[in-house]
Parts: structure tokens; sequence; C-alpha cells
């Protein structure tokens, strides 16, 4: 089969295309033959040697696609059926996870890190949605306890994790405010954003407050580095900050009196340490299947066009997700 493979870590040009034996699955593993790949931010993180993978490697791990095979005790699935899901790189004991990545004609995946893709939904939808989906999820849900009737501020609205939240915030009952740029705002605001607001603002820090009539519930921010103050300045008592991921310097907090005098939670999360992936991706399937959810699919690549790809996720600024097509 072809494959996306790197045998050193490096900038996008280590990436090469090439063939490569394809894998069988275990006993309780599914056989994926590939329709559509999602790009992630974490990819070019993980090419770079920061996560001290064993090489050569096949990078991605989000995939949609059709059962090829299935092992021998798989139950969930049967050969043909459309299926969507992420393949952790690292598992929650902080142990090695999949075998390989996704960025192939073919990918193995165990049973419990895919779900069905309903039949009126693209794979290139499915393909980008499972790590940022999973990501909105924990964080608004899970971690910020997110209920109908609060205010819900997600930064970087029109980003890949930002705008699942934005839906996810919306369909809960929440208000939801977000930043973006002057470009991507109309998108947002179309996904279910209540206030869309520029993030280079000078004045943010009061528009945000003003949006939220004096304070925010749930902060998802991706940035705490460099917003972890701004994010308890606007937060309501009692409020929660969640921090995805961890690509940031320190964050810096000015005056942590102000979180003490609020109460404040402050909650970093992992993308990558949700043990029960398949539930919550058959409950965003399932609002794909309903029209609550959508992925906003900014560009599609070619499989061999993958250096390019990482390289746009990172520099580029586009509303949504990158998909490869193999």
């Amino acid at each position: 089969m072809r494959a996306i493979r790197y045998h050193e870590f490096g900038d996008p040009s280590v990436l090469e295309l090439e063939t490569v034996e394809r894998l069988s699955p275990d006993a309780d593993e599914v056989l994926v033959a590939t329709r559509a790949i999602g790009v992630n931010p974490c990819d070019t993180l993980r090419r770079q040697g920061l996560w001290g993978d064993e090489l050569p490697l096949i990078p991605g791990s989000d995939v949609a696609g059709v059962v090829e095979r299935v092992g021998e005790r798989v139950t969930r699935f049967d050969v043909g059926d459309r299926v969507f899901g992420t393949i952790p790189h690292l598992n929650v004991s902080g142990a090695r996870g999949d075998r390989q990545g996704t960025y192939a004609e073919f990918v193995v995946a165990r049973e419990d890190r895919l779900a069905r893709l309903p039949d009126d939904v693209g794979f290139d939808v499915g393909a980008g949605l499972g790590l940022v989906g999973i990501t909105a999820w924990r964080a608004l849900l899970h971690f910020g306890d997110l209920e109908p009737g609060q205010t819900c501020l997600v930064h970087g609205g029109s980003g890949g994790v930002g705008h699942v939240a934005v839906q996810l915030a919306a369909t809960l009952g929440a208000t939801v405010v977000a930043t973006a740029s002057a470009d991507h705002a109309p998108t947002v605001a179309e996904l279910g954003a209540d206030v869309v607001l520029d993030y280079r603002r000078d004045d943010l820090r009061d528009a945000v407050t003003d949006a939220a009539s004096g304070g925010v519930d749930v902060v998802l921010d991706h940035m705490l580095g460099e917003y972890a103050q701004f994010d308890i300045d606007v937060s309501a008592y009692g409020g929660t900050v969640v921090a995805i991921g961890g690509n940031y310097d320190s964050p810096v907090i000015e005056d942590l009196t102000a979180a003490i005098g609020k109460d404040l939670t402050i909650q970093p999360m992992d993308m990558f340490n949700e043990p029960n992936i398949d539930v919550v991706l058959e409950r965003l399937a399932h609002l794909l299947d309903v029209g609550r959810l959508t992925v906003e699919v900014a560009r599609t690549y070619d499989l061999g066009d993958a250096a390019e790809a990482q390289r746009a996720v990172v520099e580029d600024s586009f509303p949504g997700k990158l998909v490869l097509v193999p």
C-alpha cells in the first residue's frame, strides 16, 4: 500500500510517499480502507520528534473509510461498514498507542477507536472530526460541565477544535462567545456563536465581559500561555478554564488572587487521554446524523502532498480542517 513515512525527525520535507507492507488486523482490530485522513497540528509536533517515537513512522491520527477486514473478536463492525475515528498516539497510561498512523491507503485500528459514519455524511467530514471532536466534547462536558443557560468562551472559534466546540456549546443551549479573525467571523457565527469578537481588538477583555453579562462560566483555551490572566479576568465566580494541549509557554498569571477570589478551576487536559473513545465518537456521529454538527473542510490534498498539508496546518489561516485523500 502507499503511505507517508518519515525516517528522521525534521521539517515537512522529511515526509516521503512510500510503498509499504499492509498491516493485518489482530483479533480486536479492524482494517480500514482509507477514504480520507484528517490533518492535525499535533501531527507536526510528532514529526519534529517531540514525542520520542521510534522510526520509521506513518504519521496521523484521524481516519474515515470502509471496513476491509475484521479480527475474530470484533463484534461492532462488519466488512463494508463506513467508519470514522481517531488513533491515539499514547494511551491513558502513557504507553505507546496504536502501531502506526493514518497517512496511508489502509489503516489498522482497534474497534474501540472507531464509530459508524452516517450514510449521508462525507468521508472528508468524518476524517476531520475524530480528534477535534473528542477534544471539544471532553473539554466542554467532562471538564467544563457546561450547562444550558451558561456562557462559554471559545478562543479560536474557527479552528479545528474551536469550530466544533462552538457547535457543541450551542447545541447544549449555552450562550457562545467566540474569538476569531474578521475574515472567519461569518463562518463562526453560522456555526452557532452568539457573539464573535476579533481576537486582535484592544478592548477584547471588556468586550468578552460585556458579551457574557459580567463573566464566562466555561473558557476553552488552546493558548493558555498567552491568555491565562485574560481567562481569569473574564471568568465568572465558580467558572472553569479548560486548557487543551500543551504546545505553549508556561502560563504567566500576574494576579492569582483574582482566580482565588472567584473559586476558579483551571483544568489542563491532554487531547489523547480519553479511555472511552468509541462512546464519544458514537455521540458525535449522532449529532452528524441529525444535522447538529458538521466539519468545515477548508482544503483537500492528495496523500502525496502531505508535506504541503502539514506546512499549511501550522502556517496558514483557514476555518475548520485540512484533509488528505489517498
